[in-house]
């Protein structure tokens, strides 16, 4: 028997209660008994455990189940008066009065109807504005499998949830969204890491990831930058549709890239929210599953109290309706395109990656730094930038790299950002750390 499905049924069990923090593990030869197997596969099974951080040994007195960890921080809140390349946050100047006129409408004509609750399958008018806005690549999804939750965090967790139950596993980038990082710690999941080339997930790596189901970033990933082209595309559907695994796909990012279908569209249930395109306090998340998996992921969005609230919909609908959404997302693609090549053209002679179309970058740092070391470096000039250990799924085995996120600040904030940067990763860490 495969030591990881063993290892699947602990973490459940410890998952539901059933083996508590404390609690100590047999012996690995009694296991071994217990379980009919061998001496050589419980230690395995004691081994996947450790790695997962469940367990923790104590020689000469066993092995426990570790006291529960407090889920990960996804990335710390924003700080105060430094130079922001951390939050990925675009705000269009005067982009307030663009949104204005379909708030004030609603005030006046629909605030009562507004107010009133609504279920996780909204209404029908934006249901189908919805899906207008989603459709990429030939791809249209059918209204009536559009749903709705409070954001885009929600949209993930309810896909994630009514995909994989307490004690699974999910593939994912072995560099992702902090925050899906978290999540599973909070569902019980256990992340399972896939590795990735400069063309996202290897294709072997997922068919050995023993997974039914997957949360990957194809287009516009968050941290890399990258997306998955044609060719790596076609073979990562083939190897879903052979192992019947299904995909919870993030398209957040995906209004800035290239148009392009989801994967398996069969098999992938989309996830995306409308505070990218238009701002960070306007939330409202996107659910779009296959249509077989429609009921089992309204129903984890409504028990999970994800569901998007009345007031958010009626207001996107008239975004969208009234051309303002479209209107916005135009402008923040061209702003990306002149961020990305300023970022570009001041890190010039740097191993700096990312899709053209992008508002971050992924910059493999020169030998010699450290990523954590140079974040440091950089907060003491008041620039924040992210560290990849901040994406690392498993601990210890992040990229030497960095994401600098290009939104959040103007122009005449960036460029000397930059030039900084690419100063401090001339010199040497001894320069800035001296003995």
């Amino acid at each position: 028997m495969d030591h990881r499905v063993i290892a699947d049924r602990i973490a459940a069990d410890i998952a539901a209660g059933r083996l508590k923090p404390g609690d100590r593990l047999p012996p690995q030869r009694r296991f071994a008994r217990r379980h009919g197997i061998a001496a050589s596969t419980a230690a395995r099974v004691y081994g996947e455990l450790a790695r997962r951080g469940l367990t923790t040994g104590e020689v000469g007195r066993g092995t426990f189940v570790r006291s529960a960890r407090p889920a990960e921080p996804a990335l710390p809140e924003p700080g105060g008066a430094r130079v922001d390349l951390e939050f990925n946050f675009c705000l269009l100047p005067a982009q307030a009065e663009l949104l204005a006129p379909a708030l004030r409408g609603l005030v006046d004509d629909g605030l009562v109807a507004a107010t009133t609750p609504v279920g996780v399958a909204g209404t029908p008018e934006v249901r189908a504005a919805t899906a207008a806005l989603l459709a990429r690549g030939g791809w249209a999804p059918d209204p009536r499998r559009v749903l709705f939750t409070g954001n885009g965090r929600q949209a993930i967790a309810a896909a994630v949830a009514a995909l994989v139950p307490v004690g699974g596993r999910l593939g994912v980038e072995a560099v992702t969204y902090p925050v899906v990082k978290a999540l599973a710690a909070r569902l019980g999941i256990t992340l399972v890491p896939l590795a990735v080339d400069d063309a996202g997930v290897l294709p072997d790596a997922l068919r050995a990831a023993d997974v039914r189901a997957a949360y990957l970033q194809p287009v516009l990933h968050n941290p890399l930058g990258t997306t998955v082209p044609p060719g790596r595309r076609a073979e990562l559907a083939e190897v879903v549709r052979d192992l019947d695994v299904q995909v919870v796909e993030d398209a957040v990012y995906a209004f800035l890239g290239p148009d392009l279908p989801p994967l398996a569209p069969e098999r992938t249930t989309v996830v995306d929210s409308l505070s990218k395109r238009l701002a960070p306090g306007l939330t409202l998340g996107f659910v779009v599953p296959p249509g077989h998996l429609v009921d089992r992921v309204a129903a984890t969005a409504r028990s999970g109290g994800w569901a998007a609230g009345h007031f958010a919909l009626a207001a996107a609908g008239r975004w969208l309706a009234d051309g303002t959404v479209r209107a916005v997302v135009d402008r923040k693609r061209a702003l990306a395109r002149e961020r990305q090549l300023l970022a570009r053209t001041h890190l010039a002679g740097f191993d700096v990656r990312g899709d053209p179309g992008a508002f971050h970058c992924w910059w493999r740092l020169p030998d010699g730094w450290r990523a954590e070391t140079f974040t440091a470096a950089a907060s003491r000039r008041g620039i924040a930038i992210t560290p990849a250990a901040a994406f690392a799924v498993v601990p210890g085995h992040a990229p030497n790299a960095v994401r600098l996120a290009l939104a959040s600040t103007d122009e005449d904030t960036l460029v000397p950002a930059l030039t900084t940067l690419a100063a401090l990763a001339r010199g040497a860490p001894e320069d800035d750390f001296p003995d």
